[in-house]
Parts: structure tokens; C-alpha cells; sequence
């Protein structure tokens, strides 16, 4: 069987997506890889399949038990014999497991770093391993945004199986952390294949955060039945957001550790298998989540990093179709990423300079007036646009969108001169409230106290508005030019020499604004179901067959997404096959799933008419 024929019977697509060849025709030829492909870019197609040709034991090293499950639940319906060790396993399905690898049955392997380095697991099939594949691989790296050490123990097993090839593979790695990949794991001569980190079926937003609750639910509201994520940086912020949700009639349910465990799973659950539409989460929520039709993350918080806003916000629309992700910024999140990250103690050198280049760079992407789309790319080292369009908008991002606008280099000037004056004048005593205060001419008593209300600053920017005059700090916060600095019980403002120097008309500049909300909920619509050019599907009966595939899901005790991905139905729902020939020639109907399947599907689209 050709690698072309695996793909064709096993997953029902008839061509690769970009790179996945060259990383299954290295793992075929016993090569070392390192993949860098961005969320959706298919990297688990790159060792299942070589897994499905019968080359050999495919291992998988996954750092969460949910997405193991996940994956392996996905790879037996394309018909593979996989199983995954982990500790919440039943005794009796840890024994069918082991069972399966000591008579040498088993094609495809997950474990933990954790379990991996035990050291026994391996003992009676190390004979027939072929491949060893990394997944998160940015998890080795001091540089990356999720480092785990137990990562970096891992060459200590992997120089056990010389003759197995070695794949690394991640959805997020700056060019220093690609190298550090390489090193840490012992990657021999590897074929390095990275893949354009944008995603352009994903519409980026990064606003100003002024009021969290009505800014979230504007964006749940745009996208009614759909799943979506929801990120805060708190706990009591989580369950003040999905009680504001739930208020509002939203089906959502809260997820952090300080759940019960019943409870977060539950959620999990819940979400995964469609019976909850919004999950309001910390951080902790997600990484083990493979629902490929998340049409919506919002960040009601700034993340840590770049980073971590591409892996997170890159869970929206793995199945291609279009979705959304919005970020709401505030200067205030990075001073609590900072200290959080502190308070223990600090950090070593290395990985304090890490976070304050991580702060500074995802400050950069939410508050400049720039095409989202180019800022990521190029944050990964990556060339935007992807191919010459004659145009530099991406048309799928607020700034491309005009929901954000960039103020002319005279006038961006200008208004940063006049805020930094402002704190100047306020000599560094006060916090960012004071000081939108005094650029709004707000005379308040502390203010007529110390004789600010006489200030020439005193009202110079009264006609700009409380929102755009607090964007405006936090831009210049980013861009170094303000800081604030923990004293006491509040934070102060102060102006930094970088700001002094610009006041002098020594360096530059650039501040954005929101647009007006009026212009801009002509362009913050609700996401088209397909892509631009694709015929639009019947929607009564993407909607039933959507129906079908959760009673399948629900019957087999699976994740709906493991029937069919949503870009299936869309092409059902537009196309109407009526014979099993017809249905085989839907992306992502492989062999199995139309014996499983295909005559249910066929029966609800001819009662669908």
C-alpha cells in the first residue's frame, strides 16, 4: 500500500496537506524530522500514517492523558490498532493493551514523558519500534512557553532505540527554539520542515479591554449553537464571566483547578461531546481538547506570550473552516504575569529574560495598529504575505478590517507627547487612573490638592474619550516608553527615558484607536460558514446532519468530531451525495467510517429534500 492509498482508505482524502509527505517520506526512510506546523496543519497524519503502512510500533511521546485519549480514540475509527498507557487507565484495558503489544499487534503507541522514562513499557516490543515522535516539542526548550523538564530527560530513552527514527513536531517554535528542539532531543542530520505559521481561515481581533463582560458576550453572541472558548486569567474572573454568560441564556459552564475534579470533568466532557456550547476557562482548559470545530476563542485576559496566544487561539478552526479569535488588552495583565512569575523567589537569568521578551513581544501584538496576520507570521520568522496578492491586507483582522485605525505619524506624535507630559507632570506620584483623569480634565479633590487642575496638560485630550485615552498609556507602556512600577499598594506611572527622548523628538511612535462602534458591527459579523468561492451548503441540513453525527457520537460514546469534522458536513450539506460512491468522495469519508457510518448519512440527506 502507498502512503497515497493509506491516506485515501484510511482518512478519505485524496492529497497531502503542505509538508506532511516530506515528514512521512523521512520517518519511511528512518530519518530524524523536526515539524513545525501550525494548529490544524495535520501534524498527528505525520506518524499515524507511517503507523498504518505496517512498517512497525509507532511511539508517541503526548504530555496530556485527554489529547492521548483523544488521538487514540481517532485513530482506531480510521481503523488502526492503538492504545495508550497512562495511570487513569482501567486495570483490565492496561491488560488488553499490553496484551496487544507483547504479541506485537499494536501500530501506533502513546505515552508520557512521565511513563516513558519509567523505563519497562518498551521492554518487549523495542524490536519493532521504527519511529519515535515527540509531540508539543517546544516542551524542551527553556525558550519555549510551556517548558517541562521531564522533556529534557528524554534522549536518555530515545538513544536506547538507535535504529528508530526520531520525529519532533509542534505548532509553535521561534527559530531559537527550533534549534534548541534539535539539541535537547539529539536529533541526527534532521530534515527540518516549517511550515507558515498563519492561519487565514482564522480572523484575528485584538481590542482595548474596557468593559470584559458586555466585550465577551458581543463575541458569544455572534456565533449562536457554536462552540467557543473563553479565556480569564483568574478563577473569580472565570466564574464571574460564565455567570454573566449563563444569564444571558448562553450554555456554558466554568473550568479552572480550583473545581472539583468531577466538576471540571464534566465540563470537559461536556464541551468535547457538544453538549455544552462555551467553555470559560484559566489556562488549564485546552491543551487535552481536540474539537475541531471551535469557531470562536476569546482572551478576556493578555496570555503570556506570543506563544501561548498561537496555541491557544490556534484551537479555533482546526477543521479549516472560518473562525474567530479576540484578544481584549490591558498593560495591568502583564504586570500580573510578571508578578506572578516573581514572587517565589524570581527566576534564573535566562528564563527572566525569556518572560520579559515574551511580555514584550505579545504587548506589541495587541496594542499596534498593524495586520495581525503579518505580526505572527513574522513574530515566527515567517514572510507575510504568504504568496504576492497585490495587497498587504490580510481582510481578516481589525486593523485590515478598519475596526482598528492607525493614527498618521504627526498625529501619533502628537498624542503621545501629550500623554507623556501628563505623566511627567504628575512626577511618576500616581497611577494611570490619575493621570486619564488629567487628560480629561477631571478635576478631582487629590488633583485641585496638588494644583494639577493648572496644569497646561489639564484637559488636553478631553475630546478624545476615557477609552482611547487608556489605549493610548497601555500602547506606550508596551512601547517603552511608560512604566509602571509597584509601590505601595498601587501601581504608579511614571515616564521612562525612552519616553523623555521622545519628547525631545528622539525616536518614534505608533498608536492606534477602535474605531467607532458603529463602523465597526458592519465588519464584526458572524464568520461565513465556508470559505469565500465554496458553494454554501444547505444550513437546515448541515444543522440535521450536525443532529445525526452527536446521536452516532453519543451511541458509540465518542466525541462527535470523531464521526465526521464539521468541513465534512459542510460538503454533505452543499454536495447531497446520494450513493456510497458519491459520499466516498467527501474530504475526510475514508473506508471505515462510510461502512460505519455512510448509510445513516445517506438516509438523513435524501429525507433532508
Amino acid at each position: 500500500m502507498t502512503a497515497e492509498e493509506a491516506l485515501r482508505r484510511r482518512w478519505g482524502y485524496d492529497s497531502f496537506r503542505p509538508l506532511q509527505r516530506e515528514a512521512i517520506d523521512a520517518a519511511l526512510a528512518g530519518r530524524d524530522s523536526l515539524v513545525v506546523l501550525p494548529t490544524g496543519g495535520g501534524k498527528s497524519l505525520c506518524y499515524q500514517l507511517p503507523a498504518a503502512m505496517g512498517k512497525g510500533l509507532v511511539l508517541v511521546v503526548s504530555p496530556l492523558i485527554a489529547l492521548m485519549d483523544d488521538q487514540v480514540a481517532a485513530a482506531r475509527e480510521a481503523g488502526l490498532v492503538a492504545d495508550a498507557l497512562h495511570s487513569n487507565l482501567e486495570t483490565d484495558h492496561k491488560s488488553d493493551a499490553y496484551r496487544r503489544l507483547e504479541r506485537g499487534e499494536t501500530e501506533l503507541l502513546y505515552l508520557s514523558p512521565e511513563r516513558l522514562l519509567i523505563g519497562d513499557a518498551l521492554e518487549d516490543a523495542a524490536g519493532r519500534l521504527v519511529l519515535v515522535a515527540v509531540d508539543e516539542a517546544h516542551c524542551v526548550s527553556h525558550w519555549g512557553h510551556e517548558f517541562r523538564p521531564e522533556y529534557r530527560r528524554l534522549i536518555e530513552v530515545l538513544d536506547r532505540f538507535p535504529n528508530a527514527a526520531r520525529m519532533a513536531l509542534t505548532a509553535t517554535a521561534t527559530p531559537p527554539v527550533q534549534d534548541d528542539i534539535v539539541a535537547q532531543l539529539g536529533l541526527r542530520d534532521p530534515l527540518r520542515l516549517i511550515g507558515h505559521p498563519d492561519r487565514p481561515n482564522l480572523a484575528y481581533r485584538a481590542f482595548p479591554r474596557r468593559d470584559q463582560s458586555a466585550q465577551v458576550l458581543d463575541v458569544v453572541r455572534r456565533h449562536p449553537g457554536e462552540g467557543g472558548i473563553v479565556y480569564a486569567q483568574t478563577r473569580k474572573d472565570v466564574e464571574r464571566l460564565a455567570a454573566g454568560l449563563q444569564a444571558h441564556g448562553v450554555s456554558c459552564a466554568a473550568y479552572h483547578a480550583g473545581l472539583p475534579a468531577d466538576e471540571r470533568r464534566r465540563a470537559q466532557d461536556g464541551f468535547v461531546r457538544e453538549s455544552i456550547d462555551v467553555v470559560v476557562a484559566t489556562i488549564a482548559f485546552g491543551m487535552g481538547i481536540d474539537r475541531s470545530n471551535v469557531r470562536f476563542v476569546v482572551h478576556a485576559n493578555t496570555p503570556k506570550s506570543v506563544e501561548h496566544y498561537q496555541q491557544e487561539s490556534g484551537r479555533a478552526g482546526r477543521d479549516g473552516l472560518p473562525a474567530e479569535c479576540v484578544l481584549l488588552f490591558a498593560a495591568s495583565d502583564l504586570a500580573l504575569h510578571r508578578g506572578l512569575a516573581l514572587k517565589d523567589g524570581g527566576l534564573a537569568p535566562d528564563r527572566r529574560q525569556a518572560l520579559e521578551r515574551q511580555l514584550r513581544d505579545i504587548g506589541r501584538y495587541a496594542v499596534s495598529p498593524l495586520c495581525r496576520h503579518r505580526l505572527l507570521a513574522e513574530h515566527f520568522g515567517a514572510p507575510y504575505p504568504v504568496a504576492p496578492q497585490g495587497t498587504e491586507s490580510c481582510d481578516a483582522c481589525d486593523v485590515c478590517l478598519g475596526e482598528t485605525k492607525g493614527l498618521p505619524p504627526e498625529e501619533a506624535l502628537l498624542t503621545a507627547k501629550k500623554v507623556l507630559s501628563a505623566a511627567w507632570r504628575a512626577e511618576g506620584r500616581f497611577g494611570t487612573g490619575y493621570v486619564v483623569n488629567l487628560l480629561l480634565g477631571k478635576a478631582e479633590e487629590r488633583m485641585r490638592r496638588h494644583g494639577h487642575d493648572t496644569l497646561k496638560v489639564f484637559g488636553l485630550l478631553k475630546e478624545a474619550g476615557e477609552g482611547a485615552v487608556r489605549s493610548w498609556i497601555d500602547q506606550l507602556v508596551v512601547q517603552g516608553m511608560l512604566e509602571t512600577v509597584e509601590i505601595g499598594e498601587y501601581p504608579l506611572l511614571r515616564i521612562t527615558e525612552a519616553g523623555k527622548a521622545l519628547c525631545r523628538d528622539e525616536g518614534a511612535v505608533r498608536l492606534g484607536v477602535p474605531a467607532p462602534p458603529a463602523a465597526r458591527g458592519k465588519k464584526a459579523k458572524r464568520p461565513a460558514r465556508v470559505a469565500a468561492g465554496s458553494p454554501e451548503p444547505d444550513e437546515a441540513l448541515f444543522d440535521k446532519l450536525r443532529a445525526l453525527r452527536k446521536q452516532l457520537a453519543d451511541r458509540q460514546g465518542v466525541p462527535p468530531y470523531l464521526v465526521f469534522h464539521d468541513s465534512a458536513l459542510v460538503e454533505m450539506a452543499a454536495a447531497k451525495p446520494r450513493t456510497l460512491d458519491a459520499l466516498r468522495g467527501v474530504k475526510g469519508v475514508g473506508e471505515k467510517k462510510l461502512e460505519r457510518y455512510g448509510a445513516a448519512f445517506l438516509a438523513a440527506i435524501a429525507g433532508g429534500d
